[in-house]
């Protein structure tokens, strides 16, 4: 990287939408990054030069996506992925880091997949606002967390209104009802000993049935959300109070330290006290 800024972002608090990385980049001549595989959704913007994502496809093989100026690739968790860029116009482009219950359903809309990772606008209008809402968020280190959400918001829906390969919504579906419904719970219920099994219940759903309805809005079964609810809420903790992390571990629902522990590490890919460490907010 010749040039460029990173930020990570204060705040932990947003589970709908969350953002927790940002900048952009001029990169070097010749510039690749991975393998890599990452925790949350990231999508670059490339505001000039051309190059390459290659993903690493679950059941072996490799798919290859080239990328140019006023297009976009997105990354997605537990996904491998090699991106590069060539030696005579190499790539510059801007970047967010962001994950949420409203993700997946809005990537959905916006007709970006895992096999179809490529941002590519159809409409010039509300490209040339999502360009300037990525230099906006990539170049902006000072504004408050709430503020810079808004921008995240407001350019998930550009690009949802300018992709090609933009879908017509579906409103009013039951499961949409339902998902609600158990998010709801996990929220007021998180810090208890509860299951997946006692979330399908509170929704008078079969495990398996409510399993593959929430997966299939939230991209994330409903383990793995409830354990990132809980990671979330337990990060907040560490960078606010004084808590002891046994404290914070009963807390958010793990009487066991080490399972705790173990979990916030798949999540954030630290131990508790590290990233205490790293995130604290000294008063």
């Amino acid at each position: 990287m010749a040039n460029g800024s990173f930020s990570v972002f204060p705040n932990e608090r947003f589970v709908d939408l969350g953002l927790y990385q940002y900048g952009w980049e001029q990169c070097a001549p010749m510039y690749s990054y991975g393998p890599h595989v990452r925790n949350h959704f990231l999508f670059h913007y490339v505001l000039a030069g051309d190059g390459v994502l290659e993903v690493t496809r679950p059941a072996g093989g490799t798919d290859y996506f080239p990328v140019k100026a006023g297009e976009g690739f997105m990354i997605f968790p537990r996904q491998v992925t090699t991106y590069y860029t060539g030696e005579e116009h190499p790539w510059q482009y801007a970047w967010v880091e962001f994950d949420g219950l409203r993700v997946k359903e809005t990537l959905d809309l916006a007709g970006i997949s895992q096999l179809n990772p490529i941002y590519r606008p159809s409409a010039r209008d509300l490209a040339a606002q999502l360009r300037q809402e990525m230099l906006y968020i990539g170049q902006s280190r000072d504004l408050t967390p709430l503020h810079l959400i808004g921008h995240l918001y407001l350019l998930l829906d550009l690009m949802t209104r300018s992709s090609s390969s933009r879908k017509t919504l579906q409103s009013g579906k039951m499961q949409d009802f339902y998902v609600r419904e158990a998010t709801s719970f996990i929220e007021q219920n998180f810090q208890n000993d509860i299951s997946v099994e006692d979330i399908a219940a509170f929704c008078n759903l079969n495990r398996s049935y409510f399993g593959k309805i929430f997966r299939d809005a939230v991209g994330k079964s409903p383990q793995e959300f409830l354990i990132q609810y809980r990671m979330t809420k337990a990060a907040e903790l560490l960078k606010l109070t004084e808590l002891a992390v046994k404290d914070i571990s009963n807390a958010v629902g793990y009487p066991n330290q080490l399972h705790f522990s173990r979990a916030f590490k798949s999540i954030y890919g630290i131990s508790p006290r590290q990233w205490r460490a790293e995130n604290r907010i000294i008063s």
